[in-house]
C-alpha cells in the first residue's frame, strides 16, 4: 500500500472518478494495522477500484495535506486528532464523508468494518459512501 506524500493530488485524482480517497492511519509494529493492510484493504482497491493510501503515526516523513500544505505524517495525524491505529477515514471533496473506523482490537474493528459493508460477497467489502 502506498505511503501518502501528496494527499491533495491523491484526492483530486479520485474526485474526478467520483470516488472517495481511503486513508489508513497506521503505526509501525501494530499487528492490527498489518492485518487490515494485508487482508482487507486490498479487496477495496481491487474490487471497488478505490484508492487507499497510508499515513504513519509518529513518522517525520514529509507530506502535503488535503489542502496542499506541507507537513509531516506525525503532525498531520495530530492535526486530525488521531490517537489510535489502525484508523480508516474516507475523504471526498476535501472533507470526510463517512464515520472514521478505528480499532484497538481485531474483533471490534472488524465488526465495525462489516457493519458498514453490504453483504454482497464473503470476501469483498462494498462500502456505501
Amino acid at each position: 500500500m502506498p505511503i501518502a506524500t501528496t494527499l491533495d493530488e491523491d484526492l483530486a485524482r479520485v474526485v474526478k472518478q467520483g470516488k472517495p480517497l481511503v486513508v489508513m492511519v497506521s503505526l509501525d509494529g501494530c499487528p492490527f494495522c498489518r492485518l487490515v493492510r494485508e487482508n482487507f484493504l486490498p479487496s477495496l482497491e481491487r474490487e471497488q477500484h478505490l484508492t487507499v493510501v497510508q499515513v504513519h503515526m509518529r513518522k517525520s516523513t514529509a507530506i502535503k495535506d488535503l489542502q496542499g500544505r506541507r507537513t509531516t505524517h506525525d503532525q498531520l495525524t495530530r492535526t486530525w486528532g488521531i490517537k489510535v491505529a489502525p484508523l480508516l477515514f474516507f475523504g471526498k471533496n476535501g472533507s470526510e464523508v463517512a464515520e472514521r473506523l478505528a480499532g484497538a482490537s481485531i474483533p471490534e474493528f472488524l465488526q465495525r468494518l462489516f457493519t458498514r459493508a453490504h453483504p454482497q460477497s464473503s470476501t469483498v467489502f462494498y462500502l456505501d459512501i
